[in-house]
């Protein structure tokens, strides 16, 4: 029953379209009909509201970190990891939004943090380090994904790699539209307004 209640609240808190609120809080109009149409602090970046789309990734990001640290300090070690990737899952099918939700990495990348520092640094810098070579947001998540199982395993434990693999799957699994049009040269850069 316990675990029963930390999905459901992790899932309810991850739910919360940070992006939607941000972009109704800026007067930015409804972020679906914008750009990409996702509601990532991305797409919120190219409406040019830098402030905006911190703001939206700090959201996105601390909501799957809150759901570690709460389950973790409420239920435990075991409960984390999961607590992080239903806050994942409701951040990819929020009920709020019709079960239509974003790509998931600021969440992510949040919830690696607060499940182990270490890991979630080495994600984290990947990113960036892969944003600043190529200036693709798609390109950085899909390879900070497909590391993170690794980083785990590496630095915390074969338990949590095999929830965080289910995260970085869920996550190639949003960005297939991304894959294509990375795989045709038609995907669009950091801060591209369209």
């Amino acid at each position: 029953m316990s675990f029963i209640i930390t999905a459901l609240l992790a899932y309810l808190l991850g739910s919360v379209p940070f992006g939607i609120v941000m972009a109704r809080l800026f007067g930015l109009g409804d972020l679906r009909q914008i750009g990409s149409g996702n509601i990532g602090a991305t797409n919120v970046l190219r409406t040019g509201n830098k402030l905006a789309a911190f703001l939206t990734l700090l959201g996105d990001a601390g909501k799957g970190a809150a759901a570690v640290l709460l389950a973790r300090w409420l239920m435990g070690e075991g409960e984390a990891g999961f607590a992080g990737l239903f806050a994942m899952l409701g951040h990819l099918f929020p009920i709020f939004l019709g079960f239509k939700g974003g790509k998931g990495v600021a969440t992510f990348l949040g919830t690696l943090l607060a499940l182990s520092f270490p890991v979630g640094a080495a994600a984290c810098l990947t990113w960036a380090a892969v944003a600043a070579i190529f200036r693709i947001s798609s390109l950085s998540a899909l390879v900070a994904a497909g590391l993170a199982p690794v980083f785990t395993l590496i630095f915390y434990h074969w338990h949590g790699a095999i929830v965080v693999a289910v995260m970085a799957v869920l996550i190639f699994f949003k960005h297939g539209s991304n894959i294509k049009r990375l795989k045709t040269g038609e995907e669009p850069r950091i801060g591209a307004k369209s």
